[in-house]
């Protein structure tokens, strides 16, 4: 039989990007411990609306660790105190009797606050579109095998297509950096034969969407790799910057 415990949720309450926000503390009984994160926070909004007060806003999609929607900075870390989850993964058994959980949005100039503790990262989806695909025609679908990729290539490529652009590297750094989220996405194509011809305009194009778009620059404090929920390696942004002074000696 699942434990129950009473909890202290200390939550960012904000309209917009254009008013200031605050916390607001909201007292929650009987949370059961095998509960989500997400399911405690579901049943903290059925309780305000009963009240006829306005539920939190928060993102959500599959819950299953996929999608990384659920972008929550919990305790001060992204995604809560567990590690290589995300918030929908996090379950209320990590937490105390009578403990107080502070839940914040991600914290970063390039994701605006639309309301509570949901932003806008619509960010990445631009270092996306300045480069991180593949345009080359390349005819009709070949068999899989035809390109011989080493194994060590295809498997780094393989662990860097892991992200799932959570954010919570930017949310981390000290810097609001999102090198590791590019560098994953960089070194995903630099390092399969598909994405080699566009390598040079890719990484220079996507390098400065990141720098127009507000993120800070990165100093290799590696807070973004200990947070991310995939473990995607700070050696890509190794690559990334090799892949980047490549292309401007190439110039």
């Amino acid at each position: 039989m699942a434990n129950s415990i009473n909890i202290n949720l200390k939550i960012w309450r904000q309209a917009s990007s254009k008013v200031r926000g605050h916390f607001e503390i909201y007292a929650l009984d009987n949370v059961s411990t095998d509960a989500s994160f997400l399911e405690m926070l579901d049943i903290l909004n059925e309780k305000l609306i009963s009240e006829h007060k306005e539920p939190v806003y928060f993102d959500h999609d599959c819950r299953e660790g996929i999608c990384g929607m659920c972008s929550l900075y919990i305790n001060g870390r992204p995604h809560g105190p567990d590690t290589e989850i995300t918030t929908c993964q996090l379950h209320m058994r990590r937490f105390h009797d009578g403990e107080t959980i502070t839940i914040e949005p991600w914290r970063s100039r390039a994701f605006p606050v639309i309301k509570d503790l949901t932003v806008n990262r619509g960010a990445y989806d631009q270092i996306i579109q300045a480069g991180g695909f593949v345009s080359v025609n390349t005819g009709g679908v070949p068999d899989g095998n035809a390109i011989p990729i080493p194994k060590k290539d295809a498997d780094e490529a393989m662990d860097a297509a892991s992200c799932i652009g959570c954010g919570a590297c930017a949310a981390a750094c000290k810097n609001g950096s999102a090198m590791l989220f590019l560098a994953a996405k960089v070194s995903q194509l630099a390092l399969l034969p598909q994405g080699k011809v566009e390598r040079a305009a890719r990484v220079k194009a996507m390098l400065a969407k990141h720098d127009d778009l507000g993120f800070g620059n990165c100093t290799n404090t590696g807070a973004c790799a200990a947070e991310c929920p995939k473990s995607v390696s700070i050696t890509h942004i190794a690559r990334l910057n090799r892949e980047y002074i490549k292309a401007k000696i190439k110039d």
